[in-house]
């Protein structure tokens, strides 16, 4: 996947920890920006996307950027921003 993806999808706060589920501490699926992910992989940007309402989850390996994961509005999720701008 090339940036301008990432260029094209409106960002309005860093997030640094999303989680879902509606059962916080035993049964949400939580993911935080360096997690090490399906392969080697590792977690490098969580946004926002304000046109479709809804949160992406891209991976990094060897400098190549994918689409991960995308959850919608309608689910239950927690957000950790990252408070060192």
């Amino acid at each position: 996947m090339d940036h301008i993806l990432l260029l094209k999808m409106k960002v309005n706060s860093i997030i640094r920890k999303i989680s879902i589920g509606s059962d916080y501490k035993n049964d949400a699926m939580h993911y935080a920006l360096g997690q090490q992910v399906y392969g080697g992989h590792e977690i490098c940007n969580i946004l926002f996307d304000t046109e479709e309402l809804s949160y992406s989850i891209f991976i990094k390996k060897d400098n190549e950027i994918l689409p991960w994961k995308k959850f919608n509005k309608n689910m239950a999720i927690s957000i950790e921003y990252d408070l060192e701008y």
